[in-house]
């Protein structure tokens, strides 16, 4: 992909939603809300403050984030879905834990 975003814009990727209930109930593509969870694809140099230095972002590309429902500008770049919204957008990073060596 050939683009990237300005100031203290993040573009992500939504992360598939879950197709099964954890009782097991099947649920159908119409009746599946859009997940809010997320991979940041790419990230802005960050904004500037008020004397002009540009602060850097919190997020970095491959992160793992959430963000609210209504979140960010929809955007298709190389026939692929991708969001386009403000730091201050996402609400978090998640850190997932290493997968268990077994033994």
């Amino acid at each position: 992909m050939k683009f990237r975003p300005l100031h203290d814009r993040v573009v992500v990727r939504r992360l598939a939603a879950e197709e099964k209930t954890s009782g097991g109930i099947i649920i159908p593509d119409t009746a599946q809300e859009k997940p809010m969870e997320g991979e940041v694809v790419a990230a802005g140099p960050g904004a500037r403050d008020e004397r002009g230095t540009i602060v850097a972002l919190d997020v970095k590309a491959g992160d793992r984030v959430l963000f609210g429902k209504w979140s960010g500008t929809e955007v298709k770049l190389d026939g692929e879905e991708l969001l386009i919204m403000k730091e201050s957008d996402l609400m978090g990073v998640i850190d997932t834990p290493a997968p268990a060596k077994k033994k």
